[in-house]
């Protein structure tokens, strides 16, 4: 399904797509094509993109090709989705020690369509993080790399 959406291929792409996206949530799913949890995160977003083209755009960023935001977002499990507003980094908390990025597949649409309700409605109000409308049972848990360092 990942064919259905625009793919970002370098660092210059993802900056434009940054700065260009006005007044939607911008949706950016870091990941590789031929990976399962991919394909299953892609096959929600494909479904959702058009339900929610007045307040979303969604674009696939393949790890390799833009390593500078891999390594700035520390995406060291695949696929992490981050999200801005107008060029802002929007944080959402999930209940879990990282508020950047949500990491995994989303468990339905509903979930999908929910959270970036919420995104889109918190940064119409100005703020930069939410809180996750999803139910903690459907986040996937997982222990941070530099957890007691």
């Amino acid at each position: 399904m990942s064919f259905l959406l625009p793919k970002l291929t370098c660092k210059r792409e993802v900056d434009q797509a940054i700065k260009s996206v006005a007044e939607k949530v911008l949706v950016l799913r870091f990941g590789r094509d031929n990976d399962a949890v991919c394909l299953q995160l892609d096959d929600i977003l494909a479904k959702t993109a058009h339900d929610l083209s007045k307040m979303a755009v969604i674009y696939l960023v393949d790890v390799n090709d833009a390593p500078v935001y891999t390594q700035y977002f520390d995406i060291s499990y695949i696929p992490s989705t981050v999200f801005f507003f107008n060029g802002q980094h929007m944080k959402v908390d999930y209940g879990s020690p990282d508020h950047t990025k949500f990491v995994g597949s989303f468990k339905t649409k509903q979930d999908f369509i929910d959270l970036i309700e919420v995104i889109y409605r918190g940064a119409m109000r100005g703020k930069l993080i939410v809180r996750s409308p999803i139910d903690p049972n459907n986040i996937p848990k997982y222990d941070l790399l530099y957890q007691g360092i």
